[in-house]
């Protein structure tokens, strides 16, 4: 089951609601480089793929762009070192 992910360029992160439940990637952007600062999906819905979907898309984004990756929230940085695809992002 996918949920679309929105990317509210304004407030800097991308968003999903899942069974009403807003599930969230914050990041900051500096020049061309992308900070991910933090990801935060609510446990009654956790467990379903949505961090990774939310920060698959967070990449995606930053690599359309030409950004540099800083993963600082930990989830982000695990999950660049299980898709290596993503590792010539980083900083």
């Amino acid at each position: 089951m996918t949920h679309p992910i929105k990317h509210e360029v304004q407030k800097q992160r991308f968003t999903t609601t899942v069974d009403d439940h807003l599930c969230v990637l914050e990041y900051e952007l500096t020049d061309s480089s992308m900070t991910i600062t933090h990801t935060r999906v609510p446990e009654a819905v956790g467990g379903k793929g949505i961090a990774a979907s939310l920060t698959q898309v967070a990449l995606d984004t930053a690599r359309s762009n030409k950004w540099r990756v800083v993963p600082r929230c930990s989830y982000a940085a695990v999950y660049i070192k299980r898709h290596p695809e993503y590792v010539d992002l980083t900083t």
